[in-house]
């Protein structure tokens, strides 16, 4: 279970600083990702782009196991 929640936390800050690089350099949307701007208010959710990453890691992850 220990290791576990290591992998976890590991994967986490992983994920956390791949958003953040997104965001610094401001890849461009793909089709599906949500982007709604108002005045003072920005709400964006990378759900296109969250599905390739997860299949992605799915591939890496599993020709490493």
């Amino acid at each position: 279970m220990g290791n576990f929640l290591i992998l976890a936390g590991v994967l986490l800050a992983v994920f956390g600083l791949l958003f953040n690089l997104f965001q610094k350099f401001h890849l461009p949307l793909l089709p599906g990702d949500i982007l709604i701007q108002k005045e003072n208010f920005t709400f964006y959710f990378p759900i296109v782009t969250s599905i390739i990453i997860s299949i992605l890691l799915t591939i890496i992850l599993t020709l490493f196991k």
